[in-house]
């Protein structure tokens, strides 16, 4: 069972709109629909991909601004799905024994489909294309870090400054402003430079996390 999955685990991502009434109405409403967990972290990879899609759509540069407005939904649709299956779990009494491969797996594909797709859409050749991959690298190594940590018996380091919502919500924030970039009908440059915020805090926090674990197991008795 996942950390996300487990209501009264310690090692949840702590998101405050979890305990909001309209999420915990929501989590309610699909566990009478007999909705599970793992299927809503299933449903996190479409709209991941979906996104993606919609990103490559505007690489070319001819497509308006519509997909960037629609792939900043898909980003909070994707966010909204990584809550809801854990208080789904916790709503129904549905934690299953797969639920943190579940967990974990859909949010790396995410991960990987939203950036690099974002290199490609910010029209910056190479360096753009780069960009993106090297941010999605980054993101599926803070979560290497992480889960290596907690394997060792250590609480999940969830520590940013670009952990996993702070990525989205900065590239949300890319997304709606390429989609007014597009409109004004600006050079493309937003992206570019939201992926490079993105890239070298990701970077930041791959250090801060390894450097937290490495100082932990070296306070490990025995050692």
């Amino acid at each position: 069972m996942a950390p996300d999955s487990d209501p009264a685990s310690p090692d949840r991502r702590p998101i405050k709109t979890r305990s909001a009434w309209w999420a915990q109405g929501l989590a309610r409403g699909l566990v009478r629909l007999g909705v599970s967990p793992n299927q809503v972290s299933v449903a996190s990879i479409g709209f991941g991909l979906i996104g993606a899609a919609l990103l490559l759509s505007a690489a070319s540069g001819g497509t308006g601004g519509g997909p960037f407005l629609l792939t900043a939904g898909c980003i909070q649709l994707r966010l909204l799905a990584n809550m809801l299956d854990g208080l789904i779990a916790g709503e129904g009494g549905r934690q299953t024994k797969t639920g943190e491969l579940y967990n974990e797996i859909p949010d790396r594909i995410a991960d990987v489909a939203f950036l690099a797709a974002a290199g490609y859409a910010s029209q910056q050749g190479a360096w753009g294309v780069a960009l993106g991959w090297s941010a999605a690298v980054l993101a599926v190594t803070t979560a290497y870090i992480r889960a290596m940590g907690a394997r060792r018996g250590r609480p999940q380091d969830f520590c940013g400054p670009q952990a996993k919502p702070h990525r989205m919500f900065l590239l949300t924030v890319a997304c709606l402003l390429a989609f007014a970039e597009t409109i004004a009908g600006w050079p493309p440059r937003v992206l570019f430079i939201f992926l490079i915020l993105i890239t070298g805090g990701t970077l930041l926090t791959c250090v801060r996390r390894t450097l937290h674990l490495a100082r932990q197991l070296e306070e490990e008795p025995g050692k």
